[in-house]
């Protein structure tokens, strides 16, 4: 007798497990098909959909982000390597005007040798805006790759349970369509694929509320380092205009007062080689012309 209950308790329990995997196989079933609904763009339920509607605009709000501070962080690099090629120009341009200036010794030359000096200081000062530049950068791909990508994974985890739970609801939907309520099967089968649906509601309804904090969060974050960042930039950057426009303006009143000069702009040059061939060539014609010209030799008879 103790035998046989024993067989009878072997096979419930593999009954059970039985059952339990013909449950999991539906459930990944239906979170199949919600996924392939998702990717082909085929339309959900109106009223489902409407529901995330809050969570849909701070994914959009989230999205935005990432995508904005990824292009922020492409035009600092960019910012950075114009401000040290304008540096390096405006430096080659100083030495020039400096180089000329010793050269000439007239009033002209003073003046080249002050503006040179001026530039020289100009390109000097420019580079120290690359400082602040560079924190900037730092706190930018820091931010990225630490609050971005925790709320991305947090995001991740959310839409799967969104697929769990839309693919539960679908399941559900389908059950109830063919409900008996006189059958006690079906009306088991509903009961436990409701509890599914409560359950995959529970776990996505918890992470749904974490991403919409996580994005406040993030968006407040962001606010609060481009202010910081760009307030640090904002003061050097009027620090170098005080700095260069009080050196321009030193030299705009020591050489007040000066003869301006007129200057005169060629819009073409000529090649050199081009010039000697055009001269040769006017050589050539003007002998052919004078032999044409001279009278001939006169004949005597004797």
């Amino acid at each position: 007798m103790s035998g046989h209950k024993c067989y009878s308790w072997e096979l419930q329990d593999r009954f059970a497990q039985d059952k339990s995997v013909v449950n999991k196989m539906q459930q990944k079933y239906w979170e199949t098909k919600q996924a392939f609904i998702k990717a082909t763009g085929k339309k959900e339920d109106e009223h489902v959909v409407a529901s995330d509607a809050d969570l849909d605009a701070k994914l959009e709000l989230f999205h935005s982000i990432q995508r904005t501070c990824l292009d922020l962080s492409k035009a600092i690099v960019l910012y950075q390597k114009r401000i040290c090629f304008l540096s390096q120009e405006e430096n080659e341009l100083g030495k020039f005007l400096r180089s000329q200036g010793f050269q000439d010794k007239t009033r002209a030359g003073k003046m080249m040798q002050a503006t040179g000096k001026a530039l020289c200081f100009s390109s000097q000062q420019r580079l120290a805006l690359r400082n602040p530049l560079c924190r900037f950068h730092q706190e930018v791909e820091t931010f990225r790759h630490r609050a971005i990508s925790d709320t991305w994974l947090t995001v991740n985890r959310m839409e799967q349970y969104r697929t769990e739970y839309r693919g539960a609801l679908l399941w559900m939907k389908d059950v109830s369509q063919e409900l008996d309520p006189d059958l006690y099967k079906q009306m088991e089968k509903f009961r436990k694929v409701q509890t599914q649906v409560r359950l995959a509601k529970k776990n996505f309804d918890k992470l749904k509320m974490d991403v919409c904090q996580k994005v406040d969060l993030l968006g407040a974050s962001r606010c609060n380092l481009l202010s910081h960042m760009l307030a640090t930039y904002q003061t050097t950057l009027l620090h170098f205009w005080e700095k260069t426009s009080h050196t321009m303006a030193a030299i705009h009143e020591s050489f007040k007062g000066y003869q301006p000069y007129e200057f005169t702009t060629l819009k073409s040059l000529q090649d050199p080689m081009k010039k000697l061939v055009e001269k040769e060539g006017k050589k050539t014609s003007w002998r052919e012309n004078r032999e044409a010209v001279a009278p001939e030799p006169r004949q005597t008879h004797r």
